[in-house]
């Protein structure tokens, strides 16, 4: 089996809750050996997000939040008190053997340890010190502490995104996802890597200074890009698309599809199949900016038309004539969902530490990385909270009768 294209890097984790654990665990999943440092007693915040919570092996819940899992796959976790000198000397350590550190403390939170990049570049000048924060290191909001839920409101994501305000249930909303937060994780990896290259060829480190508001500005792209060429502020519009029609939810006789037309030759196929041929003919709509401009009547013809039949009879018909639709799936269906399962896309994992009250296995959702020749590789389930401690003290040389005097200090 493949150690993954990322098996000769080592990455220290020093991030909490979302952002900085999704890109360190895209970075474990390619095979990099990801330690993630957490407090001792408390760890990540997100071990205590719930409900809902993991199961144990007879079906309770455990007191671990499943929200962890989500985000911290293929990691081995340790637990270190920063505040404590001692811990500070052993993370220096680690950092002489690591290639990226990720970090997402507040602007200049690890000074005050010395474990700043400035600090730690002077131990390792090899060091990719990456940083995550609400804002990032430099303007007027640097020390404003950042959640996604804030950023999608700062950025207008929250503007763009639901019903508008003339229809029940208009209103501002947010994704169901933390978006922005899972895009700096992947913007953030992104990063690293590049960095990792100016490196072969520098033979130096740099610093990463990753901020959710500019991942979140940079997201909207054609909102945004559209709203910078035109001055023309986009409103929110539920599940239609400003540029593109017929592209949104229609009603059908057991409830609702998708209809997902990009071109002509698309929504003539579309007219064809729904025994409207003249649609496509109609100076109303022969073109996709007519469909735009005239979309208030095509949705109106289009509905009366769904409506007679059920959903999955027009997926049957409209998939034969290669028109992009859909049913629109709870997470229940889309995990059953055939392809879904064709892909693999759940994963369970043994977590091995056998700890009372704890759950040990864990399913997570697949990477999507598909690499040919290093695909991503599986190694740790979602560890309990200090789980390689020992293991990982030990490479540094530390032998039992010191880790034991590191707890019993409360430095581990």
């Amino acid at each position: 089996m493949s150690q993954g294209a990322l098996a000769h890097i080592k990455v220290l984790d020093l991030s909490r809750v979302l952002a900085g654990p999704w890109c360190t665990q895209i970075l474990a999943d390619l095979g990099a050996d990801v330690v993630k440092v957490e407090r001792p007693g408390v760890g990540d915040d997100t071990r205590h997000w719930g409900p809902p919570f993991l199961k144990d092996e007879q079906g309770n819940d455990t007191s671990e939040a499943s929200y962890f899992s989500c985000t911290n796959r293929n990691k081995r976790s340790i637990t270190l008190d920063l505040v404590k000198p001692q811990a500070q000397t052993l993370l220096r350590q680690l950092v002489l053997q690591s290639d990226v550190l990720v970090e997402n403390f507040k602007v200049g939170g690890l000074k005050a340890y010395g474990l700043d990049y400035e600090s730690l570049k002077a131990l390792n000048p090899r060091l990719i010190y990456c940083s995550i924060t609400g804002f990032g290191q430099t303007g007027p909001y640097a020390q404003r502490a950042g959640y996604d839920l804030m950023i999608q409101a700062t950025s207008g994501m929250m503007s763009i995104t639901g019903r508008g305000d003339d229809v029940p249930g208009g209103g501002p909303q947010r994704v169901g996802v933390a978006l922005t937060d899972l895009f700096t994780g992947v913007y953030a990896s992104t990063a690293i890597l590049a960095a990792i290259e100016a490196r072969r060829q520098t033979g130096a480190g740099q610093h990463i200074d990753m901020a959710l508001l500019d991942v979140g500005m940079a997201i909207l792209a054609n909102q945004g890009t559209g709203f910078l060429n035109s001055g023309q502020v986009p409103k929110r519009q539920g599940n239609s698309h400003p540029s593109l029609a017929p592209y949104q939810d229609f009603v059908t006789a057991d409830g609702s599809m998708l209809l997902a037309i990009g071109n002509d030759g698309q929504f003539a196929r579309f007219s064809e199949a729904v025994g409207q041929p003249q649609w496509a003919k109609d100076p109303r709509f022969a073109s996709n900016t007519l469909r735009v401009r005239h979309r208030l009547a095509l949705v109106e013809l289009i509905e009366a038309v769904t409506a007679k039949r059920s959903t999955a009879q027009w997926i049957a018909l409209l998939e034969d004539r290669a028109v992009p639709c859909g049913a629109i799936n709870d997470l229940e269906q889309a995990f059953a969902d055939e392809q879904v399962q064709a892909r693999k896309l759940v994963l369970e994992q043994k977590r091995g530490c056998n700890e009372p009250g704890s759950a040990d296995t864990i399913a997570t959702i697949a990477s999507p990385l598909r690499l040919a020749e290093n695909p991503a590789v599986l190694r740790y389930a979602p560890p309990a909270l200090g789980q390689h401690t020992d293991e990982v003290l030990a490479e540094l040389g530390l032998d039992a009768q010191q880790m034991a005097a590191l707890k019993l200090q409360g430095v581990v």
